[in-house]
């Protein structure tokens, strides 16, 4: 192996593993309200806990079947197959406790000086490496970058099990805070464990980026259990919502016929109702879908998720004008939901009526003052300004669309087109400035229109890209 290669190797091992610790692989992110509000639920108690402000953390939902979760910066991110693994509510706030340990110690930004400093021992290596080829040692250099190759990389795998420790006994002290029982951290890592001792032959621990289940329970079991609310159950309430949220990603993520046998028709529950009435959707077997959500409306009247999962089964089927009535309903039970408004409006757009595409103009502004950096309400603003002739508020609209979706240069046009046909002074024609102004090339591109200064720009939400967000789809490509 030439000292080049070697070089090679040892780097793609390091970048490789930084990856892994940092999860910066691109993922599919879901967005769904009754998810996202039973995490906020359970999360901002802890994150409060933790001294940590739940307002400058988002969690993202990944769709993903595995049993994972990960935190850095300012997000937190769990996978479908987390939430539909956990058995409780108590197992699913460990997990939560455990990232938010995370986040408050910093961790992701430490590792990264981690990794800075792991590469050292193996450049210094290849500076032996190469003095020994040189002398004509060629077999005693490929043995120093192996060494400092090796000696890299454990101490960056035992710093990260340390700090997955210390954010296991991070999580225990929140919980603690809290007078939550914190005995769903030792239920998780003993459904971790007994993965792991199925396949213990291929486990070295010291080649891990955490520590072995069994570490993690013998190392918490004891203050756990002496905790005073080791007892607390669960509320029933809160299991039953998680039962349902599980309910739901099985319907709609599952194949729909495992779906259908996991809850049978002899299974009457609510969780079982809620996963049929969406695998019989994803059949195209609408007079069996309907009926199902329906009987969870009428037995829960008051729960505007019920009637968004009808709204969307109808609009989803082409029935439009039939979707809206249901989906104003879930606006009337939850007003302050972005998610909610937006596919309301889309309904609206779909009549094709000019009064309810009005009325989706309406809808999709306010859901853009609940998220201003919801790329995709933008993009269906825009679609309803063009259904309405009005270009110009449909390329302002657009231009926003692209600027939360990272897209700079597409923003600066469509913003530059809007300007041209806006009053000057006027909010929007300031909303267009900020754009232009906010996605300008550092150097280079179409000099500023007369007028709008670079200095003082008006404060703007951070994009997707400035906030390194893992990959979101397009919503014009799907890309």
């Amino acid at each position: 192996m030439s000292l080049y290669k070697a070089f090679l190797s040892a780097l793609a091992a390091v970048v490789t593993l930084a990856s892994t610790l940092a999860h910066a692989q691109s993922v599919a992110l879901l967005r769904d309200a009754e998810m996202e509000k039973f995490l906020d639920d359970h999360s901002r108690p802890i994150f409060e806990a933790a001294g940590l402000s739940p307002e400058s953390i988002q969690i993202l939902i990944i769709n993903d079947g595995s049993f994972n979760a990960f935190a850095g910066g300012r997000y937190m991110g769990v996978n479908t197959g987390f939430l539909t693994t956990v058995d409780t509510p108590a197992q699913m706030e460990a997990v939560i406790a455990h990232e938010a340990g995370h986040l408050a110690g910093g961790h992701s930004a430490r590792s990264d000086a981690m990794i800075a400093s792991a590469t050292r021992p193996m450049l210094l290596s290849l500076v032996l490496a190469a003095g020994a080829i040189a002398a004509g040692a060629p077999d005693a250099g490929i043995g120093i970058l192996s060494l400092g190759q090796t000696v890299g990389i454990a101490n960056l795998l035992r710093y990260s099990r340390g700090q997955e420790s210390a954010a296991d006994q991070a999580g225990i002290s929140y919980l603690d805070r809290l007078g939550h029982s914190s005995k769903g951290a030792l239920e998780v890592w003993s459904k971790l464990r007994n993965s792991q001792i199925l396949r213990g032959n291929e486990i070295n621990p010291y080649a891990q980026t955490h520590p072995l289940a069994n570490d993690r329970l013998s190392a918490l079991r004891r203050r756990v259990e002496s905790s005073p609310y080791y007892d607390l159950d669960d509320d029933p309430a809160d299991i039953e919502r998680l039962k349902m949220i599980q309910a739901k990603i099985r319907g709609f993520l599952h194949d729909p016929n495992a779906t259908l046998r996991y809850y049978p028709l002899s299974d009457q529950s609510d969780p079982a109702h809620y996963a049929r009435s969406v695998a019989y959707f994803r059949q195209s077997k609408m007079d069996l879908a309907i009926p199902e959500i329906q009987t969870l409306i009428d037995a829960y009247p008051e729960n505007p998720f019920f009637y968004e999962l009808k709204g969307q089964l109808l609009f989803e089927f082409g029935r439009a004008n039939d979707a809206v009535a249901p989906y104003q309903k879930s606006i009337e039970l939850l007003s302050d939901n972005a998610l909610m408004r937006i596919n309301l409006g889309r309904a609206l757009l779909a009549t094709n009526e000019t009064n309810q595409i009005e009325q989706a103009v309406t809808e999709f502004k306010r859901a853009l003052l609940l998220e201003t950096d919801n790329s995709f309400g933008w993009f269906e603003l825009a679609r309803a300004y063009s259904a309405l002739d009005n270009d110009v508020m449909a390329n302002l609209a657009t231009a926003e669309s692209r600027f939360h979706a990272g897209a700079k240069p597409e923003a600066n046009r469509f913003a530059r087109r809007a300007m041209a046909g806006l009053q000057r002074g006027t909010a929007e024609w300031r909303q267009a400035a900020d754009i232009i102004v906010a996605s300008q090339p550092a150097e280079g591109g179409p000099p500023l229109p007369g007028g709008i200064e670079e200095s003082n720009p008006r404060p703007r939400q951070p994009s997707e890209t400035d906030r390194q967000k893992p990959d979101v789809p397009d919503p014009e490509t799907g890309e």
